[in-house]
């Protein structure tokens, strides 16, 4: 079955998540998750809002609690929704980017921040995905769009569109 056949099938909302990423210059800041759904994989920071939390407040927040550091203005890039039929899972992210922040990234008991160039990133350490969006989120397009993972991580399916707004 593919994504489009899989979406219609839904039975289960989509629980929401944030994913954050830093830009500065021609680097982009990624962290290894060192515990909980990811670990071991290098990532921007995120995570799930807490109850009636504003989505761009979650960004802020979990920037705040797994690298020190809060982002000014962060801007919305994209909005996927990530499917894992063989666990009946799925997940609703916006993606954020920001090039000013308060702090300085460090290192806690959840992630690992590490700086890279924009030739230089490790898509052989992160979620599959990430190798299909990020260039393009680099360039500086918008992004919506859909994805469907096996039991390994791998991409069964997928599509991405470019956009002119993220909601």
């Amino acid at each position: 079955m593919g994504i489009k056949e899989y979406e219609q099938t839904l039975a289960f909302p989509l629980k929401k998540a944030t994913v954050l990423l830093l830009l500065k210059d021609s680097k982009i800041l990624l962290a290894m998750k060192k515990r909980g759904f990811g670990m071991g994989k290098w990532n921007g920071v995120g995570g799930k809002p807490d109850v009636d939390e504003d989505i761009v407040a979650t960004a802020v927040r979990e920037s705040q609690e797994e690298i020190g550091v809060t982002p000014l203005n962060p801007c919305k890039v994209a909005l996927f929704k990530y499917y894992f039929p063989h666990d009946n899972f799925g997940m609703q992210v916006w993606i954020f980017t920001a090039v000013e922040w308060n702090g300085e990234p460090t290192e806690t008991e959840e992630m690992r921040p590490l700086w890279f160039n924009h030739k230089d990133i490790p898509y052989d350490q992160m979620w599959s995905d990430d190798e299909v969006w990020m260039p393009e989120i680099l360039a500086g397009k918008l992004l919506s769009g859909s994805f469907m993972f096996d039991k390994e991580g791998k991409i069964l399916d997928y599509y991405i569109e470019e956009v002119e707004s993220i909601e």
